[in-house]
């Protein structure tokens, strides 16, 4: 992990007098002094030229308007960013500050791994990852000595076993006999990192617990590429500098998920440990780049559609309308270039399907989260053949529609699994899923063309068609925004055409959500006004509902209730009680 900068000092004997200590703000000078790693890591940085960083506990977005950044934030109990400006980029630094990033342990891991042949029997007996880690962690103090600032070795801390293998200092491995001394830097680091390589993602641990990254990319040699949820487009100090450490890196990366890569089959699509969604390209045989792999960050809890308000990716009249339709079962297309919200908004939305209903989720890689108890969640399996043992997403679908579900939900429709979605709609199924075109006429025309098939007559089963895009805001800056939704009438044979109406429209001069079909939408006057018991003198009334509820959500908004789960908590209750 390479610094962007010269370091400039040596942090070892800092004392009470340090001047860098003096120039800190409290807060960081606090943090550092408990954090003996990130001291020395702000010896390294080039104050004078930089400025001192700000430090912030936890970030928000307003941090995004900052016209220059030099910041540090924590991720954890160890981890921290540096994030800062480059002025000869469009991308600035992201700094994964670790124990280890400024140690010069080769030597001492190559030691510690001829040690822990000791601990084979105990690593292997340990079921949990929490169990291997108190391995690892007694390993080291069995087999370190901390060396004081007099050159004397510290007492090492005897092993809970008392074994005298276990203490490695007769070792069967055949590692000479004493304690390895070490500083007390070196001893943290080196727990630190065997812990990262061994039971984790190794170098790419920070990132990955970094919960405002939401892209990872190796694009072969050099730094990690970051987007990020606030400071979007980032290089990261993460780097690789030869072929040989890349590919090394991604056969072990590609064998810790348990989806090995070869030169016979240098794909892979797979899920991490934490849930996040990778694809893998092996060898420079297939990447003229070398071996690259691309991760898509899994969130814990997804956005909910309050944040969608907060962050303008909808307006709150477009989210009342869109939880309505949900709520009632419409069938519903989230559409979109790739990286557009899609997957985000469809998550967002799940909250609002009826508390009593049950799912049926099918993907590639599982993405879709839903807080409902009677929830089956199925994922594609790959193979060569179904002989193999392949399942696909036409057969998981085919599957679902036996396993009477309220609702069905498609990760993404790519193929002839579309068709069994339109005729899901047809027998009553309501269907929800992600698709990828930029507006609603190449969505219907990928849908009735190769290979997805689907007869024109069937395409009104859809009700709706929300497209999603990336956008460039009017200051300037990126964001995503439902761009329009679209309510899809009918096909009129005679003109071989469909009909369908735009109800609301993204305004991009304005960053304005227009409400193009209020008082004259389809769907909520013949579909949704019925359903809720208003006679058609008085279907117009719907537009009364859709008011309350957009009202409500501007006051779960003041009132920051933004948590996914509570909101749905709190609607599951209104819903019980009838008042939505």
């Amino acid at each position: 992990m390479a610094l962007p900068f010269a370091v400039e000092t040596d942090a070892e004997d800092c004392g009470s007098s340090c001047a860098v200590r003096g120039l800190l703000p409290d807060q960081l000078q606090e943090v550092s002094e408990e954090v003996p790693h990130l001291m020395h890591y702000l010896h390294q940085v080039p104050i004078k030229d930089m400025g001192v960083p700000a430090y912030y506990e936890t970030i928000d977005r307003t941090l995004g308007d900052l016209e220059q950044k030099n910041l540090i934030y924590r991720i954890d109990q160890h981890l921290f960013v540096h994030v800062f400006d480059d002025p000869e980029d469009s991308r600035d630094f992201y700094i994964a500050i670790e124990p280890a990033m400024l140690e010069n342990i080769g030597e001492l891991l190559q030691e510690m791994d001829q040690r822990l042949l000791d601990y084979v029997e105990e690593l292997s007996e340990a079921e949990t990852e929490e169990e291997k880690a108190e391995v690892l962690l007694r390993a080291v103090e069995d087999n370190t000595a901390v060396v004081n600032g007099n050159g004397k070795a510290g007492k090492p801390k005897s092993s809970k076993k008392g074994s005298k293998g276990m203490l490695g200092f007769l070792s069967k491995s055949g590692s000479s006999g004493g304690p390895i001394k070490v500083t007390q830097a070196e001893q943290a680091a080196l727990k630190y990192v065997l812990i990262r390589d061994k039971l984790r993602m190794g170098a790419l641990e920070p990132v990955l617990q970094d919960s405002f990254i939401e892209d990872i990319s190796c694009s072969g040699l050099g730094s990690l590429f970051i987007e990020h949820k606030i400071f979007a487009g980032l290089k990261s100090n993460i780097s690789f500098d030869t072929h040989e450490e890349l590919d090394d890196f991604v056969l072990r990366l590609a064998e810790r998920i348990g989806k090995p890569v070869t030169y016979k089959s240098p794909i892979v699509d797979a899920t991490l440990l934490d849930g996040s969604r990778i694809n893998i390209v092996f060898g420079s045989d297939v990447s003229k780049t070398g071996s690259n792999f691309t991760i898509r960050k899994f969130q814990a809890t997804p956005i909910s559609l309050i944040d969608l308000i907060n962050f303008g990716a909808v307006s709150p009249i477009l989210a009342a309308y869109l939880s309505m339709m949900v709520a009632e079962g419409m069938n519903l297309f989230v559409s979109g270039e790739t990286a557009s919200g899609k997957t985000t908004l469809l998550n967002a939305l799940a909250a609002f399907v009826p508390p009593d209903s049950k799912i049926v989720s099918i993907e590639d890689t599982p993405e879709f989260q839903v807080p409902h108890p009677n929830w089956i969640r199925e994922v594609v399996r790959g193979s060569l053949s179904a002989e193999d043992g392949g399942v696909t997403m036409f057969s998981l679908l085919k599957a679902a529609l036996r396993q009477r579900p309220n609702l069905i939900v498609i990760g993404e429709i790519r193929g002839e699994e579309g068709l069994i979605a339109f005729q899901a709609m047809q027998t009553g199924h309501p269907v929800m899923a992600t698709f990828h075109a930029s507006t609603v006429e190449k969505l219907i025309q990928r849908l009735t063309g190769n290979p997805i098939n689907v007869p024109k007559a069937y395409v009104d089963n859809l009700n709706l068609a929300v497209i999603a895009s990336a956008v460039r805001l009017p200051n300037g800056k990126p964001g995503r925004r439902i761009i329009s939704v679209n309510e899809l009438v009918g096909y009129d044979k005679a003109t071989d055409s469909f009909a369908f109406v735009e109800s609301f429209r993204w305004n991009s001069a304005t960053d304005v959500h227009e409400f193009t079909g209020n008082m004259n939408s389809y769907l909520l006057e013949n579909q949704l006004a019925p359903k809720r018991g208003y006679p058609a003198e008085n279907k117009r009334q719907i537009y009364q509902d859709l008011e309350r509820r957009a009202a409500l959500f501007e006051r779960l908004r003041d009132q920051g209730v933004t948590d996914f789960n509570e909101l749905y908590r709190v609607f599951a209750k209104a819903q019980r009680e009838g008042l939505v």
